[in-house]
């Protein structure tokens, strides 16, 4: 898993093996981001990603310059990871278990 764009562009994100999670693809997480990338000026941007599993598409929204992102998932695994993730990034990521 790796972000594809934005200021941690290149960066690998190693999740653990025991998240009951499929991360999406970076072919799919590559054509979401060109389609939306000429609708939307990412700065200043509020962003909500339920389900958020591992964080893939938050993290790429927070590189790319989203200020506010909000990451939902009902795992607490999930939500850890999310969290030391960001922290380690240095991401403005608020997770939420729910």
């Amino acid at each position: 898993m790796r972000i594809i764009s934005g200021k941690y562009k290149g960066r690998r994100i190693s999740p653990p093996k025991n998240l009951p999670v499929r991360p999406t693809t970076d072919m799919s997480k590559e054509a979401l981001f060109n389609v939306l990338n000429n609708h939307f000026n990412f700065s200043g941007l509020k962003v909500l990603d339920l389900f958020a599993g591992t964080g893939n598409i938050s993290y790429e929204f927070a590189s790319r310059g989203c200020d506010n992102v909000i990451a939902v998932d009902g795992d607490f695994g999930c939500i850890k990871f999310i969290k030391q993730t960001a922290q380690e990034f240095d991401f403005t990521i608020t997770a939420i278990k729910s």
